[in-house]
């Protein structure tokens, strides 16, 4: 804003006493100070107010209107309740330095000033960063990207005081403003994805605000581009891009906000939506690799041609690598509750986004998985650069657990009540001729995964040589009946007399049945210990001693 529009405000109590040659000069923020020297706390542009609290006689004057203009202020606003009036030896002092100076009536509150200057200047930068976000739109739309969503991102911050961040549906951070401290945890990442993916799936009309820690976030779904329009036609392929779109977090509560300012923030998610669109349309090449290598794998080709394809895949997927790495295969699938068919492809995009390194940031790593699909199912093909001795013990590569519990959270929220996501992962494998088998062991394991209860579920390859893998497929019928004969009379007994059969139990078996080890990990004396397993093999009938009893127990246990 321009000083001359102070003027024209009644209600602001201003009074020009002299710079009438300087009233265009431009407002860009306000600050209230009673520092003999606020040079610190000013970077140019600002209409300084001050109560003259720092003047204790007229040779004061001349440095302090000195380091305000050193400093590049627009202009000074004295009040006139701390003495009287403006004093004759500022004014001079702003006249010999070209500086605007006016009075404020004792009777208007500084805040009045500061609230009105700020109001204005916010306008005035978000008409600026509304052309700026137009002309970058343009920019990607027509050619080479022009920085991405953190150069947006950047420009919320500078001209509008806004930190944000683009988050994928599992809360991984896309981008954020450079100099944000401290950053989003992962915890708080999850957290806001999993309230925006619940908000999206009961239809309420987005900003999201959501309050966390003292602070509420605004969240805004980054929509538009190919994909938004793919999606426009057809009620269940809008449902399943809830669990592919970005999001846009706004540290600020949106509730309260002018219509001008949302326009402006759904502006900016749209132009993050193209470069969405972009980093997809990448994907290409790396997804048609994929698909031919599932093609030759399934129908059985020669390991010479799938090795062959391989060697195409790894420069691609892994520039500079210098041998051909391990792989790994990965299942997915999503279903939903109304039995909607070809779920392929919304699959085949969570999968993209699910391996991704939760930890990341910024689109690197994504550039490193080549995901097909083919009916329900999406499959990943995942290079390892590195890879431990086969022999050495170690587990490498992805592991069921740990992407697992990296996007519980949010999925759930984005599919509760409606659908599933399950997961399968492989051992890793060093030639094409282990392929095929690593695609059936994660084809196992998310079929054991899908035996389990809960929206997201994943198993991995070394579940598959366990018993845990026999559990999830025994009926429901026979699993209560079966436990209900070993358990129910333990529990009955421990509710009755507080006598801790089953965690003695437990912990028998957990010792490997000895004495010892159990009776110092319960901190029994080892008689006590004889006691209590005693009474478990009069209330049930089976003999401890025994591996099939033992056996029996431990199953019970783990199926109930």
């Amino acid at each position: 804003m321009r000083l001359r529009a102070l003027l024209d405000t009644d209600a602001l109590g201003l009074k020009l006493l002299g710079g009438e040659d300087e009233l265009d000069r431009s407002v860009r923020g306000v600050m209230t100070t009673d520092l003999r020297d606020p040079s610190r706390y000013l970077s140019g542009g600002e209409l300084v107010l001050t109560g003259l609290a720092w003047r204790r006689d007229a040779d004061d004057s001349e440095p302090f209107v000195r380091l305000l203009v050193q400093a590049g202020v627009a202009a000074l606003a004295a009040g006139e309740a701390e003495l009287g009036s403006v004093p004759e030896d500022l004014a001079a002092a702003c006249v010999r330095h070209h500086l605007p100076l006016f009075a404020v009536n004792e009777s208007v509150a500084f805040a009045t000033i500061t609230e009105h200057v700020v109001r204005q200047v916010s306008g005035e930068r978000a008409g600026d960063l509304a052309a700026v976000v137009d002309r970058h739109r343009r920019m990607m739309t027509s050619g080479p990207a022009g920085g991405g969503p953190d150069v947006v991102l950047d420009l919320l911050g500078s001209d509008l005081d806004l930190r944000a961040w683009v988050l994928s549906p599992t809360g991984r951070p896309v981008a954020g403003p450079k100099d944000a401290a401290p950053a989003l945890s992962a915890e708080l990442c999850a957290k806001l994805a999993a309230d925006h993916l619940a908000a999206t799936r009961t239809g309420r009309r987005a900003p999201h605000r959501v309050p966390l820690g003292g602070t509420t976030y605004s969240l805004f779904p980054v929509r538009g581009g190919a994909r938004a329009a793919q999606a426009a036609g057809a009620a269940r392929d809008a449902r399943e891009t809830v669990l592919s779109d970005w999001l846009l977090v706004v540290e600020a509560d949106a509730g309260d906000w002018a219509e001008e300012r949302l326009d402006l923030l759904h502006g900016v998610t749209q132009l993050i939506a193209v470069e969405r669109d972009r980093r997809d349309a990448a994907r290409t090449v790396r997804r048609r690799l994929a698909q031919e290598v599932l093609e030759l794998v399934q129908t059985g080709a020669a390991p010479a041609e799938i090795a062959a394809r391989l060697r195409v895949a790894a420069p691609v997927l892994l520039p500079g690598l210098g041998a051909a790495p391990h792989w790994q295969v990965v299942v997915a699938r999503v279903e939903w509750e109304d039995g909607s068919a070809e779920t392929g492809p919304v699959a085949q995009t969570l999968l993209e986004e699910i391996l991704v390194d939760p930890l990341a940031t910024g689109p690197e790593q994504s550039d490193r998985i080549a995901v097909a699909h083919t009916g329900d199912e999406a499959v990943a093909l995942v290079p390892l650069p590195a890879v431990s001795s086969e022999h050495d013990g170690s587990e490498t590569g992805i592991l069921a657990d740990a992407l697992l519990e990296s996007v519980r959270v949010p999925l759930s929220a984005g599919l509760d009540g409606d659908g599933r996501v399950t997961l399968g992962v492989s051992a890793a494998v060093h030639s094409a001729e282990g392929l095929r088998g690593a695609l059936e062991e994660a084809r196992h394991a998310r079929r054991v995964a899908a035996a389990r209860p809960g929206r997201v579920c994943a198993a991995g390859h070394q579940e598959l040589a366990s018993h845990v893998l026999l559990l999830p497929f025994v009926p429901d019928d026979v699993r209560r009946a079966f436990t209900a004969r070993l358990l129910d009379p333990l529990r009955d007994y421990d509710r009755r007399h507080r006598a801790e059969l089953i965690p003695t139990l437990e912990a028998f078996l957990d010792s490997d049945g000895s004495w010892t080890r159990c009776a110092g990990r319960l901190h029994l004396h080892v008689n006590t210990l004889r006691y209590r397993v005693g009474r478990i093999e009069q209330l049930t009938g089976r003999d401890l001693s025994r591996l099939e009893d033992k056996l029996d127990f431990f199953l019970a246990l783990r199926m109930s």
